[in-house]
């Protein structure tokens, strides 16, 4: 999440370090994906995805290429045949995802593994309050947000071809150890409320598993909203989907209600109402007729948990400004709000003890 909409929103000439051949990346979609003829144009999209990714122009249609970075990369890190894996299989499924087209894992063409997909014009908006939407429109678009991610949670994974795209149980003991453990590898300093949380939310994982596909980063500006009807006509950046929990994929989402403008372009102390966008209970009772469910219980637990799984994230960040491999302002800034997270998801544990 970034706090910059101008910054990563646009193309860009590409970047030295990402330049590709151009002459036989044409050559390659010419010979691999139906219709495509060029000439190509090349840009490259500025938003702060770890795939860099390409906008192609041609004379009779636009897409997206996604690419792994230059350079020696964790293996499991930068997965974009995993990417490219669930878009194609959540096809025809009424989730809203751009249709794929192709998947080179010969890296001899443009140097690594990219795929290629349709471009979606539309907008990416980056405040959650929407501030140039009119009620109605707001409405819209919370509306869609909502149904887009019910309608995921509600896909039948194996019938997709997903069956083994992550492991279907424990996926909160299992996030919690590893987020644990990318904490404890990047801590520069103490935080209390984090060390806290590392204790007591592997003790308190609600009973009963569930198993969804999850995208795992879902949030206004990981989906694309239509200009006119305000929906969401494509979610994207799907890095971090698997196999999960549904519960922990939505309230991630929902963190928004509970974080404020500043901390992380959250909707906390404004006047929704005012402005036409559903209260966090109204938003959640909405996921819930739609999944049929008619509550979800433990929901500031699930809260906790992404408030703590955030900071170790932000932490990682500032971990890698303190080792120099990080020095920007924005990662600085980032890094800094690991510990207002942390003590926000222990707020949440105390909802729970107070109670």
């Amino acid at each position: 999440m970034t706090d910059s909409s101008a910054q990563f929103s646009g193309t860009m000439e590409v970047q030295e370090t990402h330049k590709l051949d151009e002459t036989a990346l044409k050559n390659y979609l010419e010979k691999n994906i139906e219709g495509f003829s060029g000439p190509l144009e090349v840009r490259q999209f500025k938003g702060g995805q770890s795939n860099p990714s390409y906008f192609l122009i041609t004379p009779h249609k636009k897409y997206v290429l996604r690419k792994k970075p230059p350079g020696k990369l964790l293996p499991s890190a930068h997965a974009v045949d995993r990417e490219y894996k669930v878009l194609s299989g959540l096809s025809g499924s009424g989730v809203p995802v751009p249709k794929t087209w192709c998947l080179c894992e010969d890296e001899t063409v443009i140097g690594t593994m990219f795929y290629v997909m349709d471009f979606v014009d539309g907008d990416i908006e980056w405040d959650p309050a929407l501030p140039h939407f009119t009620n109605d429109q707001r409405a819209a678009a919370f509306d869609s947000m909502n149904a887009s991610i019910a309608r995921l949670h509600q896909v039948d994974y194996k019938a997709a071809g997903l069956e083994d795209f992550g492991k279907p149980t424990d996926y909160l003991a299992r996030q919690i150890n590893r987020w644990t453990k990318q904490y404890k590898a990047s801590e520069t300093e103490t935080i209390p409320e984090m060390n806290k949380l590392m204790e007591w939310l592997p003790k308190n994982i609600p009973a009963g598993d569930e198993t969804s596909i999850v995208h795992g980063d879902y949030r206004l500006d990981n989906t694309i909203i239509d200009r006119d009807t305000k929906k969401v006509i494509a979610i994207l950046d799907w890095e971090l989907s698997t196999l999960g929990h549904p519960l922990a994929d939505f309230s991630y989402h929902c963190m928004t209600w509970r974080l404020e403008p500043e901390l992380f372009r959250g909707l906390y102390g404004l006047d929704l109402k005012s402005l036409g966008i559903p209260a966090e209970e109204e938003y959640v009772q909405l996921y819930c007729s739609r999944t049929g469910r008619s509550e979800i219980p433990h929901w500031d637990y699930y809260m906790a948990y992404n408030m703590f799984r955030l900071a170790a994230i932000l932490q990682g960040i500032m971990g890698r400004v303190v080792d120099g491999t990080a020095s920007s302002q924005h990662a600085v800034d980032m890094g800094k709000k690991a510990k207002p997270l942390a003590k926000k998801g222990w707020q949440q544990v105390e909802l729970i003890l107070n109670r």
